[in-house]
């Protein structure tokens, strides 16, 4: 607005950006750098599985060599498979992912859900075994 342009003379124009410098710092030779230690990772483990799935089916499975885990939504195959592998010092040779949907159920004439959840079935290669249940 043309009215008020008296007001913006008054003011002091902002330099432009592009005639400062950025300045880095210099380090000498003499000097020693100093190193920073990571921060300590979160067991990764829990953030993914939340349990071994135990059933008839799954303990049939074991015999062959492949464990069920319940998992988090958020999880995928080569996260599973590194954090297996990892925390049970194990080599896994295949991952399967199940989706178990929510089911509705009746209970005294009300309607209700049985949540859903998803599971892992992870394969290892011969030779190697996980203990979930001690025996």
């Amino acid at each position: 607005m043309a009215i008020f342009n008296f007001l913006k003379k008054n003011q002091p124009q902002p330099k432009p950006k592009s005639t400062q410098k950025s300045i880095k710092p210099v380090i000498s030779k003499n000097e020693p750098v100093k190193k920073v230690q990571p921060k300590r990772k979160d067991n990764v483990a829990s953030k993914l599985l939340k349990s071994p799935h135990i059933s008839e089916k799954a303990t049939n499975l074991s015999e062959e060599g492949k464990y069920v885990f319940k998992v988090y939504e958020n999880a995928n195959k080569s996260e599973i498979k590194k954090t297996i592998s990892n925390f049970y010092g194990v080599v896994v040779r295949d991952v399967n992912i199940v989706n178990v949907k929510t089911k509705i159920k009746l209970l005294r004439g009300r309607k209700g859900e049985k949540s859903g959840y998803k599971k892992a079935i992870v394969t290892l290669e011969k030779g190697h075994k996980i203990e979930i249940l001690p025996h």
